[in-house]
């Protein structure tokens, strides 16, 4: 029986003591946590600066009020010109560069375009120049043709295949050099040959050996002519 009672008050005991250790741990941690609270508060308030506080100048002694109150604001106008005068330069500047910019891409755009036609141009003309040794070979062959043979349906068909084909070729641009009656011209004429003549002048075509062509105003192949003595 004593031993029963000597446990229960050492059991009281220990309950008595954990209740005052949960106590003061409490009562720190609150203590604790309002000192933060102060102090955070503090420095929010050293931060925030007071309510209606402004930036003001008093009026030197002996100024009227009314001068010096218009001279601050002649004072504050002209730093605002300034300001604005400085970035007026800077939008002028940047509009200059975008100007100057533009100027360069529409140039090199323009010479894009400039070779990338010269190339088409050199591309057709070789292409051209391959085609009308066709053209020359059809004319001989329909210039043997016998006259009475003319209307043979072969004949006929190889007529209407020259006429086609000069036709495409006058359609891309391609026209033949005027040549015979013509006055020799080194820009079109290849003279190979000169002979003597009583229907044409002197310096003048007098006989046409080969055809030529030009494409959009530049000469494909030069004639072949013979030019009057």
């Amino acid at each position: 029986m004593a031993e029963q009672k000597k446990e229960a008050a050492e059991m009281e005991e220990e309950v008595q003591a954990n209740s005052d250790t949960e106590t003061n741990s409490g009562t720190e941690s609150q203590l604790g946590t309002e000192d933060v609270s102060q102090e955070a508060a503090g420095e929010e308030a050293a931060e925030t600066p007071e309510e209606g506080a402004e930036e003001t100048e008093e009026t030197p002694e002996g100024e009227d009020p009314k001068t010096w109150a218009e001279k601050r604001a002649a004072k504050k106008q002209a730093k605002q010109d300034k300001k604005s005068q400085v970035l007026k330069e800077q939008i002028e500047q940047l509009e200059d560069k975008v100007k100057r910019q533009l100027a360069e891409f529409e140039n090199f755009r323009n010479r894009s375009e400039k070779e990338k036609l010269a190339m088409f141009e050199t591309g057709a003309k070789s292409v051209i120049e391959k085609m009308l040794p066709v053209v020359d070979n059809f004319e001989r062959g329909l210039a043997m043709v016998p006259e009475e043979k003319k209307e043979d349906p072969f004949v006929d068909g190889m007529n209407r295949i020259y006429k086609q084909l000069l036709t495409e070729l006058e359609n891309i641009g391609v026209k033949p050099i005027e040549a015979v009656g013509q006055e020799f011209d080194p820009n079109f004429h290849n003279a190979v040959m000169q002979v003597a003549s009583e229907e044409y002048e002197s310096g003048v075509v007098a006989q046409e050996l080969q055809k030529g062509y030009t494409y959009r105003d530049s000469v494909v192949r030069h004639s072949m002519v013979a030019v009057v003595e």
